[in-house]
């Protein structure tokens, strides 16, 4: 069945169909729909929504509720995501699953509250101290919004950690036509596993052995850290998710991610009818650099161009990939959409 639904309806029914059963959030632009919708759904499901007092609070609740077995999921934006770095960081090390939805507007710090922005790419990544890895999943149309929120719950609950779900506000609040695939609605509920006896929980954002005691022992340290950075880096290729339109003759490549791809893939019909030849790749995975996806992109070309409503962030990461290339930012930080023409100027 064909609706007519943005972004944030397409998160909010991929997180009910994950099972999501816990949310929390703080208003804010333009990420409020979210916070709107999941607070009217997820009690008709069993759930619990809660509004925050803040964003601290907000993925504060997020992961007590998923240190009881929730499954859960916040949502902010920009400003939210510089208070949630703290707890962000605990999650990591407490190895807790759970989804944060980062809805990007035109930064830093207050910007443009009602203006798009992908700013956030790296912010994402690099958002906590000790630089161990993120897995940051970033759809480009309600039926990724939809798609890839499912895919984020899995992935929180298989390697116990925090993922971003890096979408923007054009994605957010823009209605379009889509087909959402038929996934039937998980129980909110699940059943816990029976343990003989009493089960003892400790969750601890200090250095910690097995058994979450803290600890200074060199071995214990480097044995947790090793495991925090493997977990996720050994299975880096696993996470590559991207949807690659590659021409035999082409010389450029298009990368993009988001919004901008859609601006992308229109520029790339409109050559295509021109008889010019170009090929695209629309990023689902920023963060582990999709190092495979990429460079199977980019065999035989001559030149890759990187859209991003940023000054030009994430063209660095690919660039990094491809010392031998022409590796060109194509960037835009006026709070105005990509333009297709911009892609087209640059054959």
């Amino acid at each position: 069945m064909r609706e007519f639904i943005d972004g944030a309806t397409a998160i909010v029914r991929g997180a009910l169909a994950a099972g999501c059963n816990f949310f929390a959030g703080y208003p804010i632009t333009p990420a409020t729909p979210i916070l709107v919708q999941m607070m009217r759904e997820l009690p008709k499901t069993g759930g619990l929504a809660i509004q925050g007092e803040d964003e601290i609070a907000s993925i504060g609740l997020c992961i007590g509720a998923a240190s009881a077995g929730a499954r859960a999921m916040t949502a902010t934006s920009g400003p939210g995501m510089s208070l949630y770095s703290e707890n962000l960081g605990l999650a990591q090390i407490a190895e807790i699953p759970l989804v944060i939805v980062d809805v990007q507007r035109l930064g830093p710090a207050t910007g443009g509250a009602t203006t798009v922005g992908q700013g956030d790419v790296l912010f994402a990544r690099w958002a906590t101290a000790g630089g161990y890895p993120t897995i940051v999943l970033a759809p480009s149309s309600s039926e990724t919004c939809y798609t890839l929120t499912l895919a984020a719950f899995a992935l929180a609950e298989r390697f116990r950690c925090p993922v971003i779900l890096l979408t923007d506000k054009e994605l957010n609040t823009t209605l379009s036509t889509v087909a959402l695939p038929d996934v039937p609605v998980a129980p909110a509920v699940r059943e816990r596993p029976s343990f003989d006896g009493e089960t003892l929980l400790r969750i601890t954002g200090s250095t910690h052995d097995g058994k979450g005691y803290l600890t200074k022992d060199p071995r214990q340290i480097e044995a947790l850290n090793r495991h925090l950075w493997d977990k996720i880096m050994s299975h880096r290729h696993e996470l590559e998710r991207g949807e690659a339109d590659l021409q035999p003759v082409a010389a450029t490549l298009w990368v993009a991610f988001g919004v901008s791809a859609r601006a992308m893939q229109a520029a790339a019909r409109q050559a295509r009818a021109r008889g010019m030849a170009v090929s695209t790749l629309t990023l689902h995975t920023l963060w582990p650099v999709p190092e495979t996806l990429l460079r199977t992109a980019a065999q035989g070309v001559q030149r890759i161009v990187v859209a991003e409503l940023n000054p030009g962030l994430y063209v660095r990461e690919v660039a990094a990939l491809f010392p031998d290339r022409e590796v060109l930012s194509l960037a835009r930080i006026d709070g105005q959409l990509i333009a297709p023409e911009q892609f087209l100027a640059l054959l």
